[in-house]
């Protein structure tokens, strides 16, 4: 079931921005976070769209994100059966209509990062908020700040990608979300970074600019159980770009 907000008006001169949310059973955390999202979208100098893709949720969510559309026209929520991050991700892109789309999560967003978007897109088609480029302030646990590390060393070694960091705010040119978003097979944790490394390859422009990161509050997934299934996505991943352009070891 999808409800939209409100349609994007795309003046000459004002940039219309939709973003997208995943969320799964957060309904106590939803509201308050939202009101500080709404807080945060004020200052930014755009048209602004929010589409939640609540996927899956056992939980009151959906029933959450409809009270505040009572007090928001510009908040849309996209309905999804099954508990799938990436799978939510894509098709929330897919039904937005902005000329830039933006991905946050319900505890890590950022005004700032979108008043970062709009002044850098004469040069980018992928804007990254990074948390390992030079500027960037990771405020993070050791161990999640070593997971990004290593992360990004498969990122180097195994798809030869040149970002720092594919997982994280981010915002793509409604050419790229076009493009790219339905030739991406991963899903769950990797279709972001499935996303920006077919873009990469297809040679659009990619900038990253440095992140403040903090926790707003405990993350509720291990990281070392997501290693299996991460590396053997990253694994999937090479083979099913090596079947449209070979990758060639260094040496």
């Amino acid at each position: 079931m999808t409800t939209p907000p409100e349609p994007l008006q795309h003046d000459d001169g004002v940039p219309s921005v939709s973003i997208v949310i995943p969320v799964h059973n957060e309904a106590g955390y939803l509201p308050g976070a939202l009101e500080e999202l709404f807080d945060e979208l004020e200052s930014v100098p755009a048209t602004v769209s929010v589409l939640i893709a609540e996927n899956g949720s056992t939980d009151a969510t959906a029933d959450e994100v409809r009270k505040a559309m009572d007090s928001h026209s510009n908040l849309g929520i996209l309905q999804l059966p099954d508990p799938d991050y990436g799978a939510a991700m894509r098709q929330g892109f897919l039904h937005t209509s902005g000329d830039w789309v933006i991905n946050f999560d319900i505890d890590y967003f950022s005004g700032e990062f979108l008043r970062t978007v709009l002044v850098t897109t004469d040069r980018a088609d992928i804007i990254l908020a990074s948390k390992r480029v030079e500027g960037a302030d990771d405020r993070r646990g050791a161990t999640r700040r070593l997971a990004t590390w290593a992360f990004n060393l498969i990122l180097r070694l195994v798809l030869k990608s040149g970002v720092s960091d594919t997982h994280g705010m981010k915002a793509l040119r409604r050419i790229v979300v076009d493009d790219i978003a339905p030739r991406v097979v991963s899903t769950q944790d990797l279709f972001d970074t499935e996303l920006v490394v077919r873009a990469e390859r297809a040679g659009y422009r990619i900038v990253e600019v440095p992140a403040v990161v903090e926790e707003r509050r405990e993350t509720s997934s291990s990281i070392w159980k997501r290693v299996p299934r991460t590396l053997r996505g990253v694994w999937k991943i090479r083979r099913d770009l090596n079947k449209d352009e070979p990758v060639t070891d260094s040496a």
